[in-house]
């Protein structure tokens, strides 16, 4: 993809930055401006806004007055409907009675509970004041799964994305900074919203490691360096290892995680387990792997941003750095004729032909890279 393509108008939908491709007739999420978002009040376990806790999915649509743009529906009844008009997702029990709402940091709600807006903000910011109103009612703040405050007295669990701003030429950049948005539940979720089923069906996080609420990034002199040949493999990793052969060549570490899947979501947990990803916390690394001659063969390594080995490429630190420094780093190159430029799906700039993309990570209030480096045949989907 050239650096031309650069200055489209392409339309990233989802939560934060991540999504597909809308239609030209489709509102662009980071052009709306802040006072054309909706202005709403959380009602602690009974409802956010016009929604109410225990609505059908038509009186949903009815109180918002707007269609949805998605949805999803689990084997079990659950599912989940996204209104991008308004910037948020709707999560339905079954037999379609509302349960949860997550409200879109970039283009959600301004949702505000005694006075303390909660959405598009600093995460740092937010969570010293969700302590203060806590303290001040006598309310147990926790941390969840991710290291963000989460309230059981008011069904409230908070989360951050990336925030993206629009460039001159009006199309969407990246930055390196973090902004809020939130999960509110109904009382049957409150307790553990991210530990139930009707929210693990719908974003599965229990995989992914527990966070306390740091985001330590180790310094660049502390960082192991690897070398990155391009389509074969990064560090000691060579594209087509075993797994055996990917846990001895990083000194016999055991997988922190793993990850995988069966055939097809019908066959629920019948049939072959396949594994997809391995997380070596030790290494700071995922390992990805895909089904060829007869195993799980290794595809792709994500370096993890804020752990990882420092990855050394044409000058540019690719790991733990600026994603915004990096992004320029790399249209720079471009607009010089020295490489092309390749956009994945969630907006990640990368090297055409080399199938690698700088990604981002979270670190408390911004945001470090990462890079995800693949074979030839590796689709990357974000």
């Amino acid at each position: 993809m050239s650096v031309a393509l650069l200055r489209l108008p392409l339309k990233i939908t989802g939560v934060g930055a991540g999504g597909g491709v809308e239609d030209e007739g489709a509102v662009m999420w980071w052009g709306r401006k802040p006072e054309n978002r909706q202005q709403w009040v959380l009602d602690p376990l009974v409802g956010v806004g016009p929604l109410r806790f225990g609505m059908d999915s038509d009186e949903v649509r009815a109180a918002l007055g707007v269609a949805d743009s998605g949805s999803q529906v689990a084997q079990d009844g659950s599912s989940w409907v996204t209104y991008g008009d308004l910037g948020l997702t709707a999560l339905y029990a079954p037999g379609m009675l509302l349960t949860a709402v997550e409200i879109h940091a970039a283009d959600g709600p301004r949702v505000t509970l005694a006075g303390v807006e909660f959405i598009d903000r600093v995460p740092s910011e937010v969570s010293a004041d969700l302590h203060r109103l806590a303290r001040g009612e006598g309310v147990h703040v926790g941390v969840n799964r991710r290291g963000d405050p989460e309230i059981t007295a008011w069904g409230l669990s908070m989360g951050a994305v990336q925030a993206w701003e629009t460039s001159e030429e009006g199309h969407p950049v990246r930055t390196d900074r973090a902004i809020t948005q939130a999960l509110v539940v109904a009382p049957v979720l409150a307790h553990a919203p991210y530990g139930t089923d009707l929210v693990t069906r719908w974003r599965d996080i229990r995989e992914e490691p527990v966070n306390p609420g740091v985001w330590p990034v180790t310094a660049d002199r502390d960082r192991a360096r690897w070398k990155w040949t391009p389509l074969e493999g990064v560090g000691p990793l060579r594209f087509g290892m075993t797994v055996d052969e990917v846990i001895a060549a990083l000194g016999d570490e055991e997988p922190t995680a793993r990850r995988g899947s069966f055939p097809h979501y019908a066959f629920r947990r019948h049939g072959q387990w396949n594994l997809e990803e391995d997380r070596f916390d030790g290494a700071g690394l995922t390992a990805h792997y895909r089904l060829r001659d007869g195993g799980p063969r290794l595809a792709a390594v994500t370096v993890h941003g804020r752990t990882g080995p420092q990855v050394v490429h044409d000058g540019m630190k690719l790991i733990g750095g600026q994603v915004t420094a990096l992004d320029a780093a790399l249209i720079e190159r471009a607009e010089r004729g020295d490489i092309g430029l390749a956009i994945g799906c969630s907006g990640d700039l990368g090297i055409h032909g080399c199938n690698m993309y700088v990604r981002s990570v979270r670190a408390g209030d911004g945001m470090v890279s990462e890079a995800r480096f693949c074979d030839a045949d590796w689709e990357d989907h974000g």
